[in-house]
């Protein structure tokens, strides 16, 4: 018998307004008393170890997807009030009754994840959990929401297949939000794919100094720089040939005037709009449009999801860069279950440096 104990969705913000904690309640299952989890026959019951709140999860507080994140209405839902909130999740199996699982083994949620804010879960056989094998993973199961998740795979996929970057070429790079989960894995990815320059743009100057650490060429503190323009010239004298966009906004705009012919957007996420209601990608000024479209510059949308083919390859590249050293990331981690919620908003708000996780119990 296992009781719960479970963060659920208390209150929607609404389209246009930032989330809140008070959105969040934390609290015992009812009834947990008649009802406790009891494994059966094919089940699986893990106990939380790791939880990840991402950006996305913005548009699943609405009562719809709606247009910002309407490219992942396939494949997510809008959360239920009164209900458990879920994402990325990775736990230890504490008991099992379905072949080929044992008490010890560290699971995750099929890819993407949809892992429930709960410390203790209880998987039917027809969840398709993943068992993972990889020695060190097992040891650093927390990678498995960043650097070798969703995360990394994001970074990796979207240079690959969008990014265009040819070794030896000496492109520049600008990575957008660079201090995050998604930037902090691009601008190294860059590197390591044969980029020139890279320079990552972020709100803090404490951000700035650990991109400059981890190899970024330059960054900028958008919040404290007066001409956004100047700056990136003067970091980027010869054009723009890469841009990863995770914020969209003002800041894309200013990137995207200084692209060179035959450049390449990758866009991975517009965190600037996710309280508004607006497509995805962000529409561009018509005077940017109107660069954007003379130097040819490809700005698609790309999700992840539509190329699971190349997942695992990409996990196991990634994987290796972790052990070699190559490929390093810090982790916000914020402790106990009852703090997802305030972990969540702190991370829109840009609380976070690299991979922002919820530590809910220890192996």
């Amino acid at each position: 018998m296992y009781e719960i104990e479970q963060v659920v969705l208390q209150s929607r913000p609404g389209k246009t307004n930032p989330p809140s904690e008070e959105n969040f309640a934390y609290a015992k299952a009812p009834p947990i008393e008649s009802q406790p989890i009891e494994c059966k026959d094919g089940e699986i019951v893990a106990k939380t170890l790791y939880l990840s709140v991402d950006p996305y999860m913005r548009g699943r507080m609405n009562d719809h997807i709606g247009t910002t994140l309407s490219h992942l209405s396939s494949y997510i839902e809008p959360w239920s009030l009164g209900e458990p909130l879920s994402g990325g999740g990775v736990g230890v199996v504490v008991e099992s009754k379905c072949d080929g699982f044992v008490k010890g083994d560290i699971v995750q949620a099929p890819f993407p994840g949809f892992w429930p804010w709960q410390n203790n879960v209880l998987f039917p056989s027809e969840v398709e959990l993943t068992k993972v094998d990889n020695a060190y993973l097992k040891e650093h199961p927390s990678l498995l929401l960043g650097l070798c998740g969703l995360t990394g795979v994001t970074s990796l996929i979207g240079l690959e297949v969008k990014g265009h970057i040819v070794p030896g070429k000496n492109q520049t790079v600008v990575v957008s939000g660079a201090a995050g989960a998604c930037g902090v894995a691009a601008g190294q990815i860059a590197k390591l794919l044969g980029s020139g320059k890279v320079v990552g743009t972020c709100g803090t100057d404490e951000k700035c100094q650990y991109i400059r650490e981890l190899g970024f060429d330059a960054a900028i503190n958008y919040k404290t720089t007066t001409d956004m323009r100047s700056a990136l010239k003067s970091h980027c004298p010869d054009g723009i040939d890469v841009y990863f966009d995770n914020v969209g906004g003002t800041i894309s705009e200013e990137v995207i005037r200084l692209m060179n012919k035959d450049s390449h957007v990758v866009v991975c996420g517009q965190i600037s709009s996710y309280n508004k209601d607006i497509p995805f990608p962000n529409p561009l000024s018509p005077e940017v449009q109107e660069i954007a479209t003379k130097q040819n510059v490809t700005r698609e949308l790309f999700l992840v999801l539509r190329y699971n083919d190349r997942v695992p390859e990409a996990m196991q590249k990634l994987t290796q860069w972790v052990q070699e050293g190559k490929l390093k990331s810090r982790e916000t981690v914020a402790v106990g279950l009852e703090n997802t919620g305030k972990a969540f908003v702190s991370m829109m708000n840009g609380g976070n440096i690299g991979k922002q996780i919820v530590k809910v119990s220890d192996h």
